[in-house]
């Protein structure tokens, strides 16, 4: 597959997720809730979730912003869900790594959708976009992590 198509296929997974977000709402009762914003772009973003037994059970967000963060916390979402605490950190660490073109170890975990983000490192100025759900999952697991 060249790169132009390649590149074609990660814009639409990403429309995708823009257009169709997976676990868009908000979690009824006691939740893990965060709320961060990118003054830069506008976007806005809240993530909620059910941590039970180390494990997060439930992730799901709302908010409004660019193409780029919304499909990346709908992404986001469903990557940790069932997840361990450690192990969905562990991921989010991978993703900013990805997102600064680091190195990443692509053995760790199966990345699926969140891969077709990898394009986003040619527009610096998006990056913050992209990593903005996920610097509100690391508050929220760092928050009850350590409490």
């Amino acid at each position: 597959m060249s790169s132009r198509d390649l590149d074609t296929l990660y814009r639409q997974v990403i429309m995708d997720h823009y257009k169709n977000p997976r676990n868009r709402g908000e979690i009824e009762g006691d939740a893990l809730t965060v709320n961060l914003n990118n003054p830069t772009c506008g976007d806005r973003i809240q993530v909620q979730m059910e941590v039970k037994d180390g494990k997060v059970e439930r992730a799901l967000f709302t908010g409004e912003g660019c193409s780029i963060s919304l499909a990346s916390a709908s992404m986001m979402t469903q990557a940790v869900k069932g997840l361990s605490v450690d192990k969905a950190l562990a991921l989010s660490t991978l993703f900013s790594d990805m997102m600064l073109g680091k190195d990443y170890d692509e053995e760790e975990f199966d990345l699926g959708d969140i891969e077709a983000l990898s394009g986003v490192t040619k527009f610096p100025a998006r990056i913050k976009c992209a990593t903005l759900a996920w610097k509100a999952l690391e508050k929220g697991l760092d928050e009850n992590h350590s409490s």
